[in-house]
């Protein structure tokens, strides 16, 4: 480092580039009156050495020179003089070690410490160097920067194909028996043949993992001694979180994701990565100077005045819609898709991203700078994007308002069927919108073009919340371990014990609860939409009540393999199947009980009796069954080639005789309510149905597949809808009522 040379270099790409033999350095920092390069050799005692090096030329807002020396391995941080006024929102402290946002590689876990603090207890600017407690950032080699060409093929599936798989990382393979310990909760465990055999067999299509790239344990977590489990406060958006290395090291972090994301590709799943841009883990005023607060506050943040524009919660909000944080966002995305390898993105907050302007007349709009921005990367445009549509701002809730292509978590589902399932109507939790893929959020004329039934990514559970099991298990949050008097967390869960809160040994309760779940995973794997299951749930794993696990690094928020129910399994299995099996399931056109070609309405919604459902029925609160044939859409080229039938009973309630209508079209009758009318019923009676699935008796049904007939049990019932032991075994030809138990949904098909 002795013969460094410093020469003009170039204001692009921002960050540190190797060029032969030495780095093209460029930072953004338009207020600065002095940027400097910070090279780092480590001592034999611990210690490290440092060297300034000023970059003195500037293009507009832009620091840059080209530094002769520094290559691959060296460590490296950013040191920034000029104005300290918070008054005005100024935070430049050159006693504070910046870590480079456009950094590859953090060399090193990131957690708060004191010496990370831009303030003295006065509020004058810190004078304590934060070096010592600050990872530095690494140049990158060659090896780390190669392209995909000789990577495996991304899958690429089709939206209607997919089955999205929510997990963190470390939690899925942390207590997994057959990952080896030095593996456990690493981007190498979930590599691991026994985890990637799992989610095979269980028929998922895409991951969708937890925030990666680079976060802090927050303050107020270290001073009560924990760790920020979820990863949702980022301080870069280039390299990959060091904690789930093999040895947590960023150099580590970076080869054992790439070789991740080509172990998924290999097995034909996608990569969507959780990202967050709608703030920084440095908080509000009185967080860490650690990064964009030292380099350019105002430009990286929305200021009102003085104060944080807090649309969050987390004490900032990133201005996205101004040009440094919109090319820092676009850029580091595009980097993870050309060089990480990942397939798409879920984005944490979503709404942030289309606030334009700040104050009273800020406000969400889908024609927002990074929107148009991303729409027309020839990068971008070509990957899956996919919001949480909302944030905690004024008029936050944005759910059906993103443009397309965007899908989105559709929580209206998640209530809805929670809602159903503890016994409110099908009117009530819009039951029969919810299953064919909620067209009135999606479909509607403020969308254009209309966006596809895909667009509506329904779920259950999410890592926000309880599990599925825990819906079933207990009627209120217990979150006393994370440290906030049980405070934290959603208030209104729509759960339900079923009789016992919490583990029980009550042989009707447990047989209820797990009724319940299979026909919750039913109803979700049978919708129309994008369906998501929280990694666990087809388990039965379980949080033990708590529904804001993000501090839980320790088997509560881990995926517990120890008590696999092994017929639940099976079961979520069996229903993946299915799904890919039948095509009808998976339209992405919607349906409005619309005409086909051949005569037949694409949807028709039938009661117990085979009649038309009436207004009545489906705001009845006493459970009775709802039943609907679906076939392919109307008028859509796709579904008019589908010629099959699928037929869906959903039972919430009592078990009942549920009689089939025939495959034919005609007569009058049906609500009028979008997407739930159409007449049923008809002279055709040539149609029969199969029986494909029954949530309630899955082990029979499953055995019944060897036999030319369709074998069912019948079951006594009680008055509370729980169903007791069997009482017998006949057969079902596919005429004449059906027998469906209570809690339970039952699946037919025909032609």
């Amino acid at each position: 480092m002795s013969r460094l040379t410093v020469s003009r270099g170039t204001p692009a790409p921002l960050g540190v580039t190797v060029d032969g033999d030495a780095v093209n350095v460029a930072v953004w920092a338009p207020e600065a009156t002095t940027v400097e390069f910070c090279l780092f050799t480590a001592r034999d005692d611990g210690t490290d050495t440092e060297l300034r090096v000023p970059l003195p030329w500037r293009s507009g807002g832009i620091r840059h020179a080209r530094i002769t020396g520094p290559g691959p391995g060296d460590r490296y941080g950013l040191r920034v003089d000029g104005v300290w006024d918070p008054d005005t929102g100024r935070y430049a402290n050159h006693a504070k070690l910046l870590i480079d946002p456009y950094a590859r590689i953090i060399e090193s876990p990131l957690t708060w410490h004191p010496l990370m603090s831009g303030f003295t207890d006065d509020g004058d600017a810190d004078p304590r160097d934060s070096a010592p407690v600050v990872p530095k950032c690494v140049i990158p080699g060659v090896s780390s920067l190669s392209s995909l060409s000789s990577r495996p093929e991304r899958p690429r599936h089709d939206a209607a194909d997919l089955i999205i798989y929510e997990s963190h990382l470390r939690g899925l393979s942390a207590a997994h028996p057959e990952v080896p310990e030095d593996l456990r909760g690493t981007y190498a465990g979930m590599a691991h043949p026994a985890i990637i055999d799992h989610l095979t067999g269980l028929g998922v299509t895409a991951v969708e993992l937890l925030p990666l790239q680079t976060f802090i344990d927050d303050r107020f977590l270290v001073n009560r001694g924990l760790t920020n489990y979820w990863g949702y406060q980022p301080v870069n958006w280039f390299a990959p979180e060091p904690r789930y290395a093999t040895d947590r090291s960023g150099v580590t972090a970076d080869r054992e994701l790439r070789e991740l994301v080509d172990t998924l590709h290999t097995a034909r799943i996608e990569v969507i990565l959780d990202v967050v841009y709608n703030h920084s883990g440095e908080g509000d005023e009185l967080g860490p100077t650690l990064s964009l607060r030292g380099l350019d506050n105002n430009g990286y943040h929305l200021m009102d005045g003085p104060e944080f524009v807090d649309d969050t919660g987390t004490g900032n909000t990133l201005a996205v819609d101004r040009p440094p944080m919109l090319r820092l966002v676009t850029d580091s995305l595009r980097y993870w898709v050309t060089d990480i390898g990942v397939d798409g993105f879920r984005f944490d907050l979503g709404a942030t991203l289309g606030r334009v302007g700040v104050g009273s007349s800020a406000g969400f709009t889908p024609d927002a700078a990074f929107f148009r921005a991303v729409a027309q990367d020839p990068v971008l445009s070509q990957v899956r994007f996919i919001a949480e549509p909302w944030d905690i701002g004024p008029d936050g809730y944005r759910l059906g308002q993103f443009p397309w292509p965007w899908a989105e978590w559709n929580d209206r589902f998640r209530d809805g069927i929670r809602r159903l399932w503890r016994g409110d109507s099908p009117g009530v939790t819009d039951l029969g919108s919810l299953l064919l893929g909620s067209a009135g959020l999606f479909d509607g004329p403020t969308r254009w073009p209309a966006a596809p039934a895909t667009t509506s990514v329904n779920f259950l559970t999410a890592h926000d919340g309880f599990t599925l099991t825990d819906v079933v298990s207990y009627n209120d949050r217990h979150n006393e371990a994370n440290g906030e008097h049980g405070n934290d967390g959603h208030g209104e869960n729509f759960s339900d014990n079923l009789g016992a809160e919490g583990p029980t040994d009550d042989p009707g309760v447990v047989e209820a609860r797990a009724r319940r779940v299979r026909g919750m995973l039913a109803t979700l794997l049978l919708s129309q939409g994008t369906p998501m299951l929280l990694a666990g749930d087809e388990l039965g794993n379980g949080q033990g009540g708590n529904n804001n696990a993000y501090v839980q690094d320790n088997p509560t928020g881990w995926v517990d393999w120890s008590g696999v129910h092994g017929d639940l399994l099976a079961f979520t299995r069996e229903l993946i199947a299915l799904r890919r099996r039948l095509p009808v399931l998976r339209q992405s056109a919607y349906r409005h009980g619309r005409l086909r070609a051949d005569g037949h309405r694409d949807v028709e919604w039938f009661r117990v009796d085979g009649t038309p459902m009436t207004d009545t029925d489906w705001h009845a609160t006493d459970g009775r069954p709802v039943g609907v044939i679906l076939r392919g859409t109307a008028g859509d080229t796709d579904g008019e080639a589908n010629c099959g039938a699928v037929a869906l009973v959903v039972n919430t309630g009592c078990g009942a005789e549920v009689s089939l209508p025939s495959g034919g079209s005609g007569g009058e009758g049906g609500s009028a309510e979008e997407g739930v009318g159409g007449p049923v019923g008809g002279d055709d009676n040539s149609r029969t149905w199969t029986l494909e699935l029954d949530s309630a008796r899955p082990g029979v049904l499953n055995e019944s597949r060897k036999r030319p007939d369709r074998v069912v049990q019948d079951a006594e019932t009680t008055p509370s809808g729980r169903t007791g032991d069997s009482t017998g075994e006949g057969t079902w030809d596919g005429t004449g009522p059906y027998p469906v138990l209570g809690q339970s949904v039952v699946v037919f098909s025909a032609g």
